[in-house]
């Protein structure tokens, strides 16, 4: 027992002493790059989402978000403001199966897109946008159940750019497609929740810089 105890201690020693000069239990388990699923709904023909574009998801990139500034100029010195978010597109990249449904379902979305045959285009955005929910699973799988540590939901999604990458004798690997989703807007979530929480706002006077 005193063995375990000290072992026990050990390890809860290995991380970063607080302020006070005491750790928090040691290092908490990271998340892993591997454990994830993408999900598509109403993307091409599928308004439901189906499974087999998650299944052949090779990566996939997390929102990127930036804020422009605004310098206000001043008497003797300069304040910075937070301009408009801009979201980056993400990508990502699937395996293209022998039955050719990925390929099917990549083609479909284009051509929601533009009709490349009647050289029309779609009258409105809502009739070829889609939605892609990104999560972070914990590892479970079967009789464990599967819990989701992190959930992204990108809202207003169309297809930038579809890839279809090349053919080549002298390789090992299996045909890809690399897909630029740009979307309007993001949601991040802890947990098997949906939509994110509103800001909590209380405005009083600012301690520096602008206040209200």
């Amino acid at each position: 027992m005193a063995v375990s105890n000290t072992l026990s201690a050990s390890l809860n020693s290995m991380s970063v002493p607080g302020a006070d000069g005491k750790t928090d239990g040691g290092l908490l388990m990271p998340k892993l790059q591997y454990r994830f699923r993408v999900t598509f709904l109403n993307f091409g023909v599928d308004k439901a989402g189906g499974t087999e574009l998650t299944k052949q998801v090779i990566d996939f990139t997390r929102p990127n978000v930036s804020f422009p500034e605004i310098p206000i100029e001043v008497y003797n010195s300069r304040i910075y403001l937070a301009g408009k978010p801009s979201w980056e597109a993400v990508t990502v990249n699937v395996r293209d199966d022998i039955n050719g449904s990925i390929a099917k379902m990549v083609g479909e979305q284009v051509q929601k897109q533009f009709d490349f045959s009647e050289q029309a285009s779609a009258a409105a955005g809502g009739d070829y946008k889609f939605q892609v929910n990104c999560e972070i699973l914990d590892g479970g799988m079967g009789t464990n159940g599967v819990q989701v540590l992190e959930r992204w939901e990108l809202y207003g999604c169309y297809l930038a750019s579809a890839n279809y990458n090349s053919l080549n004798y002298a390789t090992n690997e299996a045909v890809t497609i690399a897909l630029s989703i740009r979307f309007d807007n993001a949601l991040q979530t802890a947990g098997s929740g949906g939509i994110g929480n509103s800001i909590g706002r209380a405005v009083g006077s600012a301690v520096s810089g602008i206040g209200q």
